[in-house]
């Protein structure tokens, strides 16, 4: 008897123990009968499928048709989809599952993400996931035209970044000073033994002297002198032997040097935000607009409406999402997890003491609720507290609405209704809610961002209300009722003391007397897209002109959540190009936009984006950000040139990447280049006293791989794959073919 417990015993183990394992990899691209592009992507499912339903995950929209007739792939929402194939219950050893699916998957980014099991009873659970290289091959990661970046290309561009300079000063630091003069002699106390307020006319002006006796501190304003004590305190820790004695006078450029977070799409924790903030302050960054709101989740409190982060605060597996959001882009199908970026939100007192904290540093939190489009979120979260209670106070849609769309994401329900009460009711109590937690904060609130943005053709085009609204006051397009929301939050706010700050959508292209009522109302416009319109003129010249405040936010230089390079395995958006720290550093204010003619030049600033579609974690944010974010930096305080490139990058790898490592903060580091060289594999590297490793057999490079030291004939070798380790960090893996 004691015998047949233990085997029961043991096999109940090993059932409990037992996993569901899934591979991916994306085989190749092709040429559909359309004559469109299109790539098969294969799932192997291998382990316990005794459990196994559905086989769930999340990646961007796309059409997908399964190669065997007896697998199913169905759409939940746009970008989570689940598979269904009854081989699943066929006690095979694995399960091969080829899909076909329209467009291209050229980057790590675009395969799935948040893959889990679901059971017969409709209860998701974990699986085993992982991908396999998707490097083997170009067909894997090109459909068209080939943009890998290859050895000789980044060996080329990493020469040019490493010409000969002088020496590093400890005051060459970024964002760089207007202005430097050293003296003769160290000061090693590294105390600050004053500091006073001088006039000026920039609040943000201050000045720093190194004395033999100590360092001195002035400034503008008190704000200019907790800036002036920060970079201070910064040279302090970075140089322990001393600093040479100097006369230091800086100020910016700008008066809102900013950057926003996306915590919407996938959720950061707010300690991930604080260090963030900390480092904000130190790079003289003054704002943080604060993306809390967007069709995938709404991530703060609002009291008196519970549903918005019950419900819209939540993702996880669900065919009708009543009770909580499909999931979307990551997570494990379980709407309860506090494990991973689906799910979570900020409590009214959380976000009260993180106003406090950014406010003792100097930085400004402006708060998006991205209306009416943008708010999928907020549609689902009050349907969901019609169909509970019966209440319709804050309802945002409306029966009988016929209406057919597409977003920019995707999605054919995201739009809230301007004809309708309840989209005003909410954005009222929203709004006052937000102005009351600033309020006990102590923390100012320039403005509040509705974002504005996106809005599909055709978002009212099937809605009673919209069509009967748009009759009666005489308006002949939808443009039309989304400049009559937009001038609504506009008053609304006024009315409350607020600036309103938006997306460009809001400023461009409504009338002489729309610009009349709005901008006068608007803190700020971030252009995203500065192309020229209508005479040639840049759009950012245009919104100027008509009087509105623009902060340069331009896709081409300061959308940091673009890939770093055009390299499969590096993460991030390609949409909109790609952006590095040098993309960023060439985002020039005045070049972007020329001052209007007969008009007061109205840029007021820069800001850097950082989405989060692709953002699956803090370190991953941190990647993003560092050292990519150093461009902005520099534009933000210096709005002409300042630093070469080779300088620039000098400053990133001696000073920067230190004062990183000393924060706890993630970084990318850059390739090596790998050129063939009078018949010899020549490679470098863009830092200094980085290793290079590498192979010759198609493998990829890893720590115990042989390291470059000197050209060398390359004998029968067809490829050759590099990699750079550096300050405890690796690169992506560089190739050169042969």
């Amino acid at each position: 008897m004691r015998n047949h417990l233990l085997t029961a015993a043991l096999l109940t183990a090993a059932s409990a123990m037992a996993s569901t394992d899934v591979t991916w990899q994306n085989l190749t691209h092709q040429t559909g009968i359309d004559g469109k592009p299109q790539y098969v992507q294969r799932f192997v499912v291998k382990g316990d499928m005794s459990r196994l339903s559905r086989l769930a995950f999340n990646q961007f929209d796309r059409k997908m048709t399964s190669v065997n007739p007896a697998d199913t792939v169905v759409r939940i929402i746009p970008g989570y989809y689940y598979i269904a194939s009854p081989r699943f219950n066929e006690n095979a050893d694995s399960v091969v599952i080829d899909i076909i699916t329209a467009g291209q998957c050229t980057k790590y980014s675009f395969g799935p993400d948040g893959v889990h099991g679901v059971d017969a009873a409709g209860k998701p659970f974990e699986v085993n996931f992982r991908r396999m290289r998707g490097t083997d091959r170009p067909e894997q990661w090109t459909a068209d035209r080939d943009r890998m970046p290859y050895g000789n290309m980044i060996y080329d561009f990493n020469e040019s970044i490493t010409t000969p300079e002088a020496a590093l000063s400890p005051y060459d630091i970024i964002p760089s000073f207007k202005s430097v003069k050293e003296g003769k002699g160290t000061y090693t106390g590294g105390k600050i033994i004053s500091s006073k307020i001088v006039k000026n006319n920039n609040p943000e002006y201050y000045t720093i002297s190194v004395t033999k006796k100590g360092i001195k501190l002035t400034g503008a304003s008190e704000a200019a002198l907790r800036i002036a004590r920060r970079t201070a305190e910064r040279l302090i820790k970075a140089n322990p032997a001393g600093l040479p004695l100097a006369e230091i006078v800086d100020y910016p450029d700008f008066g809102y040097r900013g950057v926003m977070i996306d915590i919407a799409r996938n959720n950061q924790p707010l300690s991930q935000m604080r260090k963030f903030v900390d480092a904000m302050a130190d790079y003289k960054l003054n704002k943080l607009q604060f993306h809390l709101i967007d069709d995938e989740a709404w991530r703060l409190e609002i009291p008196g409406i519970p549903e918005l982060t019950e419900v819209g605060a939540r993702r996880g597996y669900t065919l009708d999402e009543k009770d909580f959001l499909a999931q979307i882009y990551a997570g494990n199908g379980d709407p309860n997890t506090t494990e991973g970026t689906a799910n979570g939100y900020i409590t009214r007192q959380e976000y009260i003491d993180f106003l406090r904290y950014c406010n003792e540093r100097g930085i400004s939190v402006i708060p998006e609720v991205d209306t009416p489009g943008h708010s999928r979120a907020a549609v689902k979260a009050m349907e969901a507290r019609y169909n509970r209670t019966g209440d319709a106070t804050y309802r945002l849609r409306e029966d009988g609405d016929t209406s057919v769309y597409r977003s920019a994401q995707d999605f054919g329900d995201n739009v809230m209704n301007p004809a309708l009460p309840g989209p005003y009711r909410l954005m009222e109590k929203v709004f006052d809610e937000i102005i009351s937690m600033h309020k006990e904060a102590g923390a100012p609130l320039e403005a509040i961002h509705i974002g504005g943005d996106e809005v599909p053709h055709g978002a009212w085009s099937g809605s009673p209300s919209a069509q009967k609204f748009m009759k009666e006051h005489g308006m002949t397009s939808e443009k039309q009722l989304h400049a009559h929301w937009v001038k609504e939050m506009a008053k609304m706010l006024e009315k409350r003391g607020v600036k309103m700050n938006g997306w460009q959508e809001i400023a461009l292209g409504h009338g002489d007397e729309y610009d009349a009522e709005v901008a006068p109302a608007t803190g700020g416009i971030n252009l995203w897209v500065n192309s020229a319109r209508g005479n040639n003129d840049p759009a950012g010249t245009i919104a100027m002109r008509s009087g509105y405040p623009v902060i340069f936010s331009d896709v081409s230089n300061f959308y940091l959540d673009l890939a770093y390079n055009q390299h499969p395995d590096e993460r991030g958006l390609i949409w909109g190009g790609v952006v590095d720290e040098f993309k960023s550093l060439d985002g020039y204010p005045r070049q972007l936009a020329p001052e209007p003619a007969n008009a007061k030049s109205n840029v007021i600033g820069v800001s850097g984006q950082m989405w989060a579609e692709t953002m699956r974690s803090p370190q991953w944010m941190d990647y993003y950000l560092f050292p990519k974010m150093m461009g902005l930096v520099e534009r933000g305080w210096n709005a002409d040139s300042t630093y070469t490139y080779s300088r620039y990058n000098k400053v990133i790898d001696e000073h920067v990447y230190p004062e990183l490592d000393a924060r706890g903060i993630n970084y990318r580091m850059r390739q090596p280049g790998v050129k063939l060289i009078d018949g010899k594999i020549n490679m470098n590297s863009p830092y200094k006293d980085a290793v290079i490793r590498y192979t010759l057999d198609n493998s990829e490079p890893n720590e115990n791989s042989p390291v470059y030291k000197a050209p060398f004939a390359p004998g029968n070798t067809k490829i050759v794959r590099a990699r750079l380790y550096h300050r405890g960090k690796e690169s992506v893996t560089t190739i050169l073919n042969l």
